[in-house]
């Protein structure tokens, strides 16, 4: 482990000196690179040094102890050094972890589906609900988030949503939240105020570069309609709206919130171009499960991860049996500590496995 802290260190300070060279500073493309890599660095090099300072005091107290003849000043490093201890291991936890290979779409943005699964129009306001939590949370976090495409239903929320998340380690944030969400509530429309249990999907993908996917466009089918809802003066009088057909795979995206035609196409196609990224990650999960089981999951859409129950105020998540009893304020958005306890889950799978 120090080995590699010593080899990291020394390209931090590589790296400090190449953020600075203008060849550098004039390319957006390397600069913003090297920025990520300088910020990525910079984390560990700080721990490092707060561990590296820790062994200092840890050596000069073991230093006076050996040396000193005063029984005060032997009491005090004493005292000093069952502080250390404790420090040192815990600051070795830290470092393991951070030392931990991340997966490299973490600091990707993201497309995020909802969609109203099984429950009928309970399903579709739950949908609602669930896009609003992210949204919110998302402002928290600084993110951009644009809704691209959406089908509303006729009792409110949505039947399915598509939304464009943009910022820093969206993705690797919020990856933990694909798979089936329930809610358990009295629905607005029940009469003899029985609880009922209904369900919606989350689908969270990395955004596809061109580099990560290539598609080959005479394999794409591209047909335009009247877009529909909120929009202003563009709205069912032209036909911005944009429905892409991915052939081979029979995969379908379309997009209608510019009012643009070729922006509606280009965001459709990037879309398009994670849904078969998702695919192809998808696979790379199944093998590796087959290797290890992991508590967080595949991440896989038909997995049941958590229950929202009101009539308790208790949000579950059943892959690491996490339970909060404050449940109007995670769907207010604050759903930071699961997301933080699900990295924590699979941090500690990959360190039992060596993964390091």
């Amino acid at each position: 482990m120090l080995e590699q802290l010593a080899a990291i260190q020394e390209r931090f300070e590589e790296v400090s000196q190449q953020i600075t060279m203008p060849e550098v500073v004039s390319d957006m493309d390397k600069f913003k690179k090297i920025s990520k890599e300088y910020r990525d660095l910079e984390k560990i090099v700080e721990e490092y040094k707060k561990y590296q300072l820790i062994l200092a005091n840890i050596d000069e107290a073991k230093q006076i102890l050996v040396t000193e003849k005063d029984e005060e000043m032997r009491e005090m490093a004493k005292m000093e050094l069952d502080e250390l201890q404790p420090k040192k291991a815990e600051q070795e936890d830290l470092l393991k972890e951070m030392l931990i290979p991340k997966d490299p779409n973490d600091s990707k943005d993201c497309i995020l589906e909802i969609r109203a699964g099984t429950g009928g129009d309970e399903a579709s306001i739950f949908a609602g609900d669930l896009f609003r939590m992210y949204q919110r949370f998302a402002s928290t976090q600084g993110w951009q988030f644009n809704v691209m495409d959406f089908t509303e239903a006729p009792s409110g929320g949505y039947k399915e949503i598509v939304v464009s998340v943009k910022g820093e380690d969206v993705y690797g944030k919020l990856k933990f939240e694909s798979g089936v969400h329930r809610v358990q509530r009295v629905p607005a429309t029940e009469s003899q105020g029985r609880i009922h249990t209904s369900a919606a999907t989350v689908a969270v993908m990395p955004e596809a570069d061109e580099v990560d996917v290539q598609i080959n466009m005479t394999d794409i089918r591209k047909d335009t309609y009247c877009s529909s809802g909120a929009g202003g003066q563009s709205v069912n009088t032209t036909y911005s709206a944009v429905r892409v057909t991915h052939i081979p795979t029979g995969l379908v995206v379309q997009c209608q919130d510019e009012r643009s035609q070729i922006k509606n196409f280009d965001k459709a196609m990037t879309v398009l171009r994670s849904r078969l990224f998702e695919i192809e990650l998808a696979k790379q999960n199944a093998q590796i499960a087959g290797e290890r089981k992991s508590l967080v999951g595949s991440g896989d859409r038909s997995d049941k991860i958590r229950t929202y129950n009101y009539p308790q105020g208790r949000v579950t998540d059943h892959r690491i049996g996490f339970t909060v009893y404050n449940l109007p304020t995670v769907m207010e958005g604050q759903i930071g500590e699961f997301m933080e306890k699900l990295r924590i889950a699979e941090n500690a799978d990959k360190m039992k496995e060596g993964v390091i």
